[in-house]
């Protein structure tokens, strides 16, 4: 799948958010959809990444953001806010959320 297939909700609470940091993070969710078949396994993929991100060594984080990490503070919150997202997207039934077809 690619990423304009996602709900606006989904594209909006994962990637916009990443976006607001870095748009190298942007990048590396937006990069989960194409091994994707739907959006459930998408949100999952991306539930994984940040909870990921947030336990990553500063070496590994130095490599996701190819040498340009922004504070690590800054990366634990965008990753917290974007575990939020999805757990307000996940409580919206698939049928309720907004697609752009």
């Amino acid at each position: 799948m690619d990423t304009d297939d996602l709900s606006r909700e989904a594209y909006e609470g994962i990637l916009l958010e990443a976006e607001k940091l870095s748009h190298d993070l942007t990048l590396q969710f937006g990069v989960l959809s194409g091994d994707c078949k739907n959006e459930t396994e998408y949100i999952d993929k991306a539930e994984k990444l940040a909870r990921g991100i947030m336990q990553a060594e500063d070496w590994e984080i130095d490599d996701l953001f190819w040498g340009n990490p922004p504070e690590k503070g800054k990366i634990e919150f965008t990753c917290k806010k974007i575990l939020e997202n999805i757990e307000k997207v996940k409580s919206i039934p698939i049928e309720k959320r907004k697609f752009d077809f």
